[in-house]
């Protein structure tokens, strides 16, 4: 626990409480009619296991973590496990803030107010977030009662059961067809980390890395979070300037850290693109309707998820989540085109074969540095 004088930082449980209070209900359905919702996405889960391994080659080594764990959950559950995760991984920048502001009475005072205020501005993101997310990967999951996590840092997978069938049901597509095609993208990141054992541990240290050299003052990371939920909620104060929000990006303060997040930026483009291309790529032989689906998802994500990605670059400065899946497919879908893919898996052999940012744009660079590397 992160605290000052016995106030904590961050108020997580007053974050899940917030956002479990202010989420949105999900679609209607019986009982019945979600049993049999359960039941059929832990089916596709388990049944996309086998059709993205064949598809993508990717094997589980004998020491990695086995019988990773899927959960299908509504959205609290989403918010109660994306909160244990970010007490995790924050740690070390809670760490870092906690002693900037010391141990005096004022400062403990500060922790209290700031711990709840930062609890609810969390929790107000987490809110909108929680109906939209179809599913995830969890990397960094903490084992837990109300959650439980696999052992060996092995990662869990969350599929979101009311997300889906809105989705669906807004689409009007095929519900079968349509969790298998989620199942198939969600179950690709799972085998991207559970064959490629060294994955987690980079991530993670890259993470730890930027944070760990970030210089940010408690009062103005408040402020950022507070600005990044006005933007998503729309209740910015009148006469505020939309395009005026700063981002967490803008207090990066050295070089390595620039370095760090064009990183970071690469690699999350490589995973989101891989689970694009193998969900279609599996896909007509598992999928009858997957053109359709495509199609319309398609549009729905470009159309409809706006403010989400507006929000989402002013809050953290990255790449918009569409531009990492259009970029990363892109450059999946080139590398397999050229070298086949037990050519593109030659980017899973290290961290030093992973693309960079400018090779996720260009293709062809990363084909010419590891391939004639290898060669030569």
């Amino acid at each position: 626990m992160t605290s000052i004088g016995g106030a904590e930082m961050v108020d997580w449980n007053l974050a899940v409480a917030t956002a479990t209070r202010l989420v949105r209900p999900g679609p209607e359905v019986s009982r019945d009619e979600a049993r049999a919702v359960v039941a059929e996405l832990r089916r596709h889960a388990k049944s996309s296991e086998e059709h993205v391994r064949a598809f993508t080659g990717l094997a589980q080594p004998d020491t990695a973590p086995h019988d990773t764990p899927v959960l299908v959950v509504d959205r609290a559950g989403w918010v109660k496990a994306n909160v244990a995760g970010f007490r995790e991984v924050l740690k070390p920048l809670l760490e870092k803030m906690q002693e900037r502001r010391g141990g005096s009475a004022g400062g403990s005072v500060l922790g209290a107010v700031g711990g709840k205020v930062t609890g609810v501005e969390l929790g107000m993101l987490l809110s909108f977030l929680a109906s939209r997310v179809l599913g995830q990967y969890e990397t960094f999951a903490p084992v837990g009662r109300d959650l439980p996590g696999a052992e060996n840092g092995a990662g869990r997978l969350l599929l979101v059961a009311p997300n889906i069938v809105h989705v669906e049901r807004e689409l009007d597509v095929a519900p079968h067809d349509f969790r298998l095609w989620v199942c198939l993208h969600e179950e690709t990141h799972r085998t991207q980390f559970t064959a490629v054992p060294w994955l987690r541990d980079h991530i993670e240290g890259e993470i730890q890395s930027f944070l760990g050299e970030t210089e940010i003052d408690p009062n103005t990371l408040l402020e950022r979070l507070r600005e990044a939920v006005q933007s998503l909620t729309g209740n910015r104060p009148e006469g505020a300037d939309d395009d005026g929000a700063h981002s967490l990006v803008e207090l990066v303060q050295t070089p390595a850290q620039r370095e760090i997040l064009s990183r970071l930026t690469a690699v999350m483009s490589l995973l989101e693109g891989h689970a694009d291309f193998v969900m279609d790529g599996v896909g007509p032989q598992v999928v009858p309707s997957v053109a359709e689906i495509r199609e319309k998802f398609q549009k729905r994500r470009a159309s409809g998820a706006g403010r989400l990605d507006l929000a989402l670059r002013k809050l953290l400065g990255l790449d918009a989540k569409l531009r990492q899946y259009r970029d990363g497919e892109r450059f999946v879908r080139a590398v397999v085109s050229q070298v086949g893919m037990d050519g593109f898996n030659r980017v899973w052999t290290s961290p030093n074969t992973l693309p960079t940012k400018s090779e996720i744009a260009k293709p062809a660079d990363w084909v010419a540095r590891v391939h004639r590397k290898a060669e030569s």
